[in-house]
């Protein structure tokens, strides 16, 4: 059952109350795990890796910015030099030559050995996102006009997830209390810390999370429904584009327990800065007990739940 009539008080009261009954199961962890993955103000740099991928894509920019740094000095050097140097004033005969064999073959080979070596580093990061392994658990990821959907493909269930404080979610309490759509105000923060989360998390909080375990082997098929999406886990160092009649894969393996956030990272249409993405790492007794409750609310959402992974477009 996807709930897509927003200004129905019905809809969003049954939402409301489906997504409260998980609250008791994930709405602690929220609270008391450790918030791993989501931006800061006023910080730079890269979030705290937490898997495999996310390290190794770390690593390599630090080691590419190293290498440019050497480039950008001693580009700078030479510059400041030859003004210096060879300025009128301090050479007033200028030189008549027009080539330098040997710097014209250093300024070939040089920059080619540094492309192999930035390559045989690069490379094996590539290889190692593109090459799918087979996962412990498979979820389907589809963006919406300005949502998502995750169905848990081997389960037989799915459900949606929307901005908390998306109109899918806000009831009339909500409303009564004084809570807006996409404001933060004295009742959103309140709807936020009932959810499990903080004033530093709006615009970052969903009603519901992809909740997975730590340790195991997650594989997405990410598609769009309507326009490009991006399903993006900046802590994962994952983000795979969500293309309308194409099924792409990305997969991942997180190494600790928290929270993660993401957003959508592709333009996708007015409502594009409000579609974030929670990931609730778990351990594994804790999924089991949210995986029989997530059966028991969301098996129903669809009449005919699809068993079937879809395979990748080539």
């Amino acid at each position: 059952m996807r709930i897509k009539s927003f200004g129905s008080a019905r809809a969003a009261t049954l939402f409301a109350t489906m997504s409260g009954a998980l609250s008791a199961a994930t709405g602690a962890w929220a609270q008391d795990g450790e918030l791993l993955g989501a931006p800061e103000p006023g910080k730079m740099g890269f979030q705290a890796p937490a898997t495999e991928l996310a390290r190794d894509l770390q690593g390599l920019d630090h080691m590419l910015l190293v290498i440019i740094t050497v480039i950008v000095a001693f580009v700078a050097a030479l510059i400041l030099w030859v003004i210096v140097r060879y300025n009128r004033k301090a050479n007033k005969t200028p030189a008549t030559f027009t080539h330098n064999t040997p710097i014209e073959v250093a300024w070939t080979i040089v920059p080619i050995l540094i492309l192999v070596v930035i390559g045989a580093f690069s490379l094996p990061v590539l290889f190692k996102q593109q090459e799918i392994p087979d996962g412990d658990i498979y979820i389907k990821v589809t963006g919406y006009q300005w949502f998502w959907g995750y169905e848990y493909v081997d389960e037989g269930f799915s459900f949606d997830s929307y901005l908390l404080g998306h109109p899918a979610n806000m009831t009339d309490e909500d409303y009564e209390a004084g809570a807006r759509n996409y404001v933060l105000n004295d009742a959103m923060r309140a709807k936020l810390v009932k959810a499990g989360y903080t004033e530093d998390q709006f615009l970052l909080a969903t009603d519901t999370k992809v909740v997975v375990p730590v340790g195991k082997t997650i594989v997405m098929g990410v598609t769009g429904a309507d326009v490009i999406h991006s399903w993006t886990i900046p802590a994962f160092g994952v983000k795979q584009d969500a293309v309308p009649g194409r099924v792409a894969e990305l997969w991942f393996k997180a190494e600790k327990t928290g929270t993660f956030f993401g957003q959508c990272s592709e333009l996708c249409g007015k409502d594009h800065a409000y579609m974030p993405i929670t990931v609730q790492v778990v351990e594994q007794d804790e999924y089991d007990a949210w995986l029989l409750q997530a059966k028991e609310l969301y098996a129903a959402n669809e009449a005919a739940p699809s068993n079937i992974r879809l395979a990748s477009a080539d």
